[in-house]
């Protein structure tokens, strides 16, 4: 069986509840939803969607290479949106956030009630 391993950086906001970063399985990683947060401040980014989303990735990136792993390896995302008006906006930071990688992960892309914090963006994500 491979080890469990909890993933954890300062470089990234703190699990604001009894959860890890990340989880590294063997070479998979899965890594919890990232909000918005400023990890210095804990506090949610200032703006709107666009701020929003650019921080949210900026997190996931940061605990992707906690985890040695990269944003070129991600497998699967799963963004969730306050408002799927806010699609274009998103899909085109987060087409930015990938464009340096060879591949495009697969992708689901739901909008929900509410998000912690009553932020307006959350991703997570399984990457190798």
């Amino acid at each position: 069986m491979s080890t469990i391993t909890s993933v954890s950086t300062s470089n990234a906001p703190s699990a604001i509840g009894p959860y890890s970063q990340a989880i590294k399985v063997g070479e998979f990683v899965f890594v919890s939803g990232c909000i918005p947060l400023v990890p210095s401040t804990m506090q949610i980014v200032e703006g709107g969607i666009e701020e929003q989303t650019t921080q949210a990735l900026i997190n996931l990136k940061a605990v992707l290479e906690a985890s040695s792993s990269s944003v070129g390896k991600v497998v699967k995302t799963t963004v969730f949106l306050k408002n799927m008006e806010d699609f274009a906006t998103v899909n085109k930071i987060y087409g930015e956030f990938f464009s340096g990688s060879e591949h495009k992960p697969a992708r689901s892309a739901v909008e929900v009630a509410r998000l912690p914090k009553d932020v307006l963006f959350e991703i997570e994500c399984i990457a190798g």
